[in-house]
């Protein structure tokens, strides 16, 4: 069980099973991968983010049956009926939430000062930059530079620990860059002053996140229609074997 995967909204899905069935929280929360507190405080209307409800049932993940081996005993442990399809992205610029863009010049630091062989466009792809904020912090001519202190990208969350180690380990075998990383890094633009180039720095990295946010949406949109039209071939299935 501990390999199950989990369901592909698991807030959501916790919250419609919390207020849908009579599971216990633990259950609810091994089968969502959360932890049972978080469970807990939907119960309760405590938790800080609200929900809406994801049937589980109706996307194919849960049945109704074994809904209800779940209710008779509080020790059943829930089973994945169908796991949801992985959707990746393995193009464009890496999105990063507003809250975390003010650390990108502290993660590109830290990276230029402990792996120097990492490329500008390997670090533009891993951190989701442009190549003047990058030039801009190795030149110490960045329109912030002294408040930037170099910090772990993982400790900010920029980036996971896998994809760092990954990116440290191709550059340390001198493999050359993919053109799919090039094309990721945005193409830098010369300012006449400090405040163009804030301008341009910011103007660029919007219209990056604008990118990857419109990609995330469209990947989001095809596997929702692919979900549709699998649960309506699924129907058609259905009334054509009660027909027979």
């Amino acid at each position: 069980m501990a390999d199950q995967p989990t369901p592909l909204m698991p807030h959501a899905t916790a919250t419609w099973l919390v207020d849908n069935t009579g599971l216990s929280f633990e259950q609810i929360a091994e089968f969502c991968g959360l932890h049972i507190l978080e469970v807990q405080a939907m119960a309760d209307d405590l938790a800080g983010s609200k929900y809406t409800g994801r049937d589980p049932v109706h996307s194919g993940e849960l049945t109704l049956a074994e809904i209800e081996k779940g209710q008779a005993d509080s020790d059943y442990r829930l089973k994945m009926q169908r796991a949801p399809v992985a959707v990746s992205r393995t193009k464009g610029p890496r999105y990063t939430p507003v809250s975390k863009r003010q650390d990108k010049p502290d993660g590109i630091a830290w990276i230029l000062r402990n792996h120097p062989e990492i490329s500008d466009a390997q670090i533009g792809k891993l951190i989701g930059t442009t190549r003047n904020t990058i030039g801009a912090i190795r030149e110490r001519s960045h329109w912030n530079i002294q408040n930037i202190q170099p910090k772990d990208p993982v400790t900010l969350g920029l980036c996971s620990q896998r994809e760092l180690d990954a990116v440290v380990a191709k550059a340390a075998k001198n493999l050359p860059v993919s053109e799919e990383e090039n094309e990721a890094l945005p193409v830098e633009v010369k300012g006449s002053s400090d405040r163009e180039k804030l301008i341009e720095e910011l103007r660029a990295e919007r219209d990056a996140n604008e990118k990857a946010a419109a990609e995330a949406a469209q990947e989001a949109e095809a596997a929702a229609w692919l979900e549709a039209k699998r649960v309506s071939q699924e129907a058609g299935e259905g009334e054509t074997t009660d027909e027979a």
